[in-house]
């Protein structure tokens, strides 16, 4: 076994939050966008789009198979493969000189590292903890969402200082060391273990596991075969891509926004003010970082009082209504509270579905279970960050001024109007509150 039985659990959770901290710095991928922009002013709005949309696809890719091997191996020498890949990914993202070189690091090899490192964490987590699971899935990946608080700051001020490509090669080797050092927490507990002083509820259902297993363990074959499979991951999909839409688009949504309110005044937008616009979408970003990061252990908690599906039922009514009203919150403080309010309900998706995928399928191969349900992330991830520049519609080309390493230039911003994408994740959101309610827990292993 790997974990003894004086092994202090907790410890579990502080690797997994220095693993997850440096993954979600994914979240901050809008605030490269108009550095990207600058350097390769060839690539289209949804070229730039282009590798955070295939970094999201390879990430939850990795899960599968990273899952399935840290069930077998334990989760440590996983987490270390992932460390390797990302820095790698992010090393190659800094040189590159063309987009498919570009989204070949950041995207793919990137992409890669990140699923292969995230989802040990999780999976170790829940194992640990049966009797808050959550709260711990909550916890367990609340990290990835806070990594953009860290982060954004942090690129930024790369960003201005040192340029875009040379930011890429600074973060990966912060997010190697890092995710290292956490991989060094990640063991699993002892076979059939149960948290000391909890008596966990009777195992219903054929072909229970032993020990502090609740309920019936499904292979991932026997998994993909039931309807609450699908039904669950049409909803996951639905809500992550709501999430998506706006985190990696959130400074180019405050920018359209701002630009055309200034546009009037302003036959040129100049350099300070637009530096106050980029300032105040990367402030956007580090706020939808903490309530992402929030979302993930309150809503969590509130599951494990009221139940998952209850729980569901508030966040995508929530989520959806927001959505819907997104292209009328156009002041920063009512834009502020529109975003986090999306990037609150995404962290509780991501929270929870590691917890839902746990009740319905059990934990014995959770691993590569939630590898497969993680596959509606990493799907909503492509069309996510895709639909938002794809039905953007141009209002108006506004000159403007911006200031990249001391050096003044000028350009014109296609500002423009997100409405039919706010419309379209909206009404995916308030669907799934129907499809949750259709959900009923699987009726024995099936074989």
């Amino acid at each position: 076994m790997e974990g003894g039985k004086t092994f202090n659990r907790w410890l579990i959770v502080v690797g997994a939050l220095l693993i997850q901290v440096s993954l979600g710095a994914i979240y901050i991928y809008s605030v490269f966008k108009p550095g990207l922009k600058a350097r390769f002013p060839d690539w289209s709005s949804t070229d730039v789009a282009l590798p955070s949309m295939l970094v999201l696809l390879f990430f939850g890719l990795a899960t599968i198979f990273a899952g399935r091997v840290q069930d077998k191996i334990g989760p440590r020498y996983v987490a270390m493969t992932g460390a390797v890949l990302l820095g790698l990914g992010l090393l190659l993202a800094s040189y590159s000189n063309s987009l498919f070189m570009f989204t070949l690091g950041f995207g793919i090899i990137g992409g890669l590292g990140i699923g292969t490192a995230y989802v040990c964490p999780i999976a170790t987590c829940v194992k640990w903890f049966p009797d808050k699971r959550g709260l711990i899935s909550g916890l367990a990946v609340a990290g990835f969402g806070g990594g953009g608080l860290v982060f954004a700051p942090v690129a930024k001020s790369l960003i201005l200082s040192v340029g875009v490509m040379n930011t890429f090669l600074y973060l990966g080797g912060i997010f190697f060391v890092v995710v290292m050092i956490g991989a060094q927490f990640m063991i699993n507990p002892p076979a059939g273990y149960c948290p000391p002083g909890w008596t966990p509820p009777k195992a219903t259902g054929a072909g229970g596991a032993p020990g502090c297993a609740v309920g019936v363990d499904y292979t991932w074959q026997q998994m993909v075969k039931t309807p609450q499979f699908w039904l669950l991951w049409i909803t996951y999909f639905a809500g992550c891509s709501a999430g998506f839409l706006i985190i990696m688009n959130t400074v180019n949504i405050w920018q359209s926004v701002s630009i055309l309110n200034l546009a009037p005044q302003f036959p040129t937008i100049p350099k300070d003010m637009y530096l106050e616009i980029l300032t105040k979408g990367t402030t956007a970003v580090m706020a939808i970082s903490v309530v992402n990061a929030l979302g993930r252990i309150v809503w969590g908690k509130i599951s494990d009082s009221i139940g998952r599906k209850n729980t569901l039922y508030i966040m995508f009514l929530y989520g959806g209504v927001v959505m819907l009203s997104l292209n009328w919150l156009t002041s920063f403080p009512l834009f502020l509270f529109g975003v986090m309010s999306v990037g609150f309900c995404f962290g509780g998706f991501l929270g929870l579905y590691p917890a839902v995928t746990a009740d319905y399928f059990g934990t014995k191969h959770m691993g590569v279970n939630y590898g497969c349900m993680f596959m509606a992330y990493g799907m909503a991830g492509l069309f996510g960050p895709w639909i938002a520049p794809k039905l953007m519609k141009v209002v108006q080309e506004v000159p403007f001024e911006s200031l990249v390493a001391g050096v003044v230039s000028t350009g014109k911003y296609p500002a423009g109007n997100y409405i039919a994408s706010f419309v379209i994740a909206g009404l995916m959101c308030l669907a799934s509150i129907i499809l949750v309610w259709i959900v009923k827990p699987p009726e024995g292993k099936k074989g």
